[in-house]
Parts: C-alpha cells; structure tokens; sequence
C-alpha cells in the first residue's frame, strides 16, 4: 500500500479513508483526486497536516474525463468512491453519466498504472425496497436510477477484475453511513432532534441499515487485508450496524449523546405527506433548497433492512455500537449536538 490514490477523496467517506490510511504503516503518500479541495474543518485536521508535509496530496479532477496521467502516480491500491447519489436532487442520466462514466476512467486508470487492487463503495440501493432482510447472495432489484447505476457500475468494476486473475477486488455495499462531516440524513435527523422539531411519522420500528463512518474505513482495511492474505480475489460485502437498528433506536442513541430530555411527538404519515407536496412545489418554483420533499418522506418510513452476513461469516468485529458511534462523532464535531 505505498502509494495509494482515492476517487472521490475529498468527499465525507474519502475524507475519513484518507485520514485511516495516512496513519497505517506502509503508506508512502495518499493523494485524492476528486472536483471540490479537501475539507479544512478541525475533524480533518490529520489530512490537512498531510497535505502541508507532501504525505497527502489533491489532484483537481472530474472522474467523467479521461485521466490525468502527467500528475497521477502508479498507485498500488486504488479506491473508487466517486459519485452522485442524492436522492432527489439529479436527473435520471445524470446517475448513470457520473457512475459508469466514472467507473470505466477508474478500471481504465488502474490497467494503465498496472495497479491489481481496486476497492470501490457501491450502496444498499441495488437491492430495492424491501421490508425483508436482503444479504450478499439476495437478487438485486433496483428501482431508483442511482440503484440502477450503481448495479451498472458494480458490473463494470467485475469486468475489469476478471480480466485478469492477480487482480483484486473489494466492492462494499453500505446503508446509510453517517459521521462528522456527512451532512445528510442522519445529520438531519441530529440537528431535528438538537434543535427541538423531530416527529415521528409512525415510522418508530422502520429499520435502516447503515453505520459509522470510521467503522466502514474499517471494514475496508479488514477486506483489503483478507483479500491479500489469501482471501477471494472478488469479494461482495454489505455494510450496517448488527442487527440492523430501527428509526427509534437511531432516535434514543442520538437523545443520550446530546442530552436530550424532551421526547419526541408522532404525527400522521399521511398528513405530513401530503404538506410536503405544496411545499415542494413552491420551493421548485422559487428555487428553494429545503429538506422537506415527498421523496424524502416516503424513504422516511421504508425500511432498508440489510444484513452483513459475508462480513459475520468473516469473523469480523465490530469496533463501535450504535451509541458508541454517535458519541465518537459529538467528540470530532461537536456543534452538531448542540442547539
């Protein structure tokens, strides 16, 4: 692992890997390659002192181009992150365009640096919606464009490691994944609850897969490690906390690390639905960015119920529970517990 290049590095998951693999032994130099700079915020202080010393350093690049090869080095491990994936917020093509155009730069990068480890994050999406427990071996039904997408690109990433049988790789599949500097649903769901204005939606036993972003770098190095003593050289593995929580269990653990008394009230499903749609109208109208959207409520009370059976059957240990993770969190970024 001397030198090791991130797709999507100056993103929330990039930003974290880095910040592991800048502390393992072996790593001579991890550089990122992503279209926004590295995060300058006090949580990502390892990365800033590695990009100051020359240990770590950026590359301005939008993965839908051919590569830079003038500036990008002969890496010895590569991780593919690079994405769109809010949902709502891109048109249809847009998922494919980023993905698979994104993933064919990367598989092509990677041959032509001759580099035979590649690790590349899909998501739970592929699977569909479903309220039963879907693992490793379930049939993919995937029914958003960034679901569809990220099959695509999935297939596109086996198609390059089977070409030759000294490549590996490593492609994980992750719910929800939260942390410091995620800025999505779960830091919704922390700044509702802080700042007072949570609501149950009768979604109190909905379950959502997903885990913590340090334990998901984890996952990484734990499968990268596998693979190179011995383990399959393509290797599929969905990632959540076990069991997978439910939105009250979210809801409880977040109360606990931010001192939160009140209790949270329930409203109407079908009323809280029905006011997002007026609200999204007249937001698109005026060009309002705002959290409230029929698609967001709907995937509210969906449960994404993904079990990480390969990673059991592994022996894999995981380093933080639910409420461990919430409080790592308040540790690195503490102003998102507080009102």
């Amino acid at each position: 692992m001397k030198q090791v290049v991130i797709f999507g590095g100056t993103g929330f998951i990039g930003t974290h890997t880095a910040q592991r693999l800048l502390q393992e032994p072996g790593v001579e130099q991890v550089v990122l390659v992503d279209i926004g700079h590295p995060r300058t915020e006090p949580y990502a202080a390892v990365l800033q002192a590695a990009l100051a010393s020359g240990k770590a350093r950026f590359v301005l690049h939008d993965v839908r181009q051919p590569m830079p090869m003038d500036v990008l080095p002969k890496a010895d491990l590569i991780f593919n992150f690079a994405a769109i994936h809010r949902e709502p917020g891109h048109e249809p093509r847009e998922y494919y365009e980023t993905n698979l155009l994104g993933a064919t730069n990367v598989c092509n990068y990677a041959d032509d640096v001759g580099c035979r480890h590649l690790v590349f994050t899909s998501s739970i999406s592929p699977y569909g919606i479903s309220e039963e427990s879907k693992h490793e071996g379930s049939l993919p039904i995937p029914e958003t464009p960034y679901g569809g997408s990220k099959l695509a690109a999935e297939k596109m990433h086996i198609a390059w490691q089977v070409a030759a049988p000294e490549k590996k790789l490593l492609i994980v599949r992750p719910g929800v994944v939260f942390g410091p500097g995620e800025g999505g649903n779960v830091t919704r769901l922390v700044r509702s609850l802080v700042k007072g204005y949570f609501v149950y939606m009768g979604n109190h036993d909905t379950r959502k897969a997903g885990g913590y972003v340090k334990e998901l770098v984890n996952v990484f190095l734990f499968g990268i490690d596998y693979q190179n003593n011995g383990g399959e050289s393509m290797m599929l593995l969905n990632f959540s906390v076990q069991p997978t929580p439910n939105v009250s269990q979210f809801v409880e653990a977040i109360r606990k690390v931010g001192k939160i008394k009140r209790s949270p009230f329930s409203i109407s499903r079908k009323l809280l639905l029905g006011i997002s749609y007026p609200i999204d109208f007249i937001a698109r109208i005026f060009g309002i960015t705002q959290p409230i959207s029929p698609t967001r409520i709907r995937k509210l009370y969906r449960s994404t119920n993904i079990e990480p059976r390969k990673l059991q059957e592994l022996g894999y240990s995981y380093r933080y529970t639910l409420q461990e993770a919430f409080e790592d969190w308040e540790k690195d970024k503490p102003e998102d517990f507080r009102p």
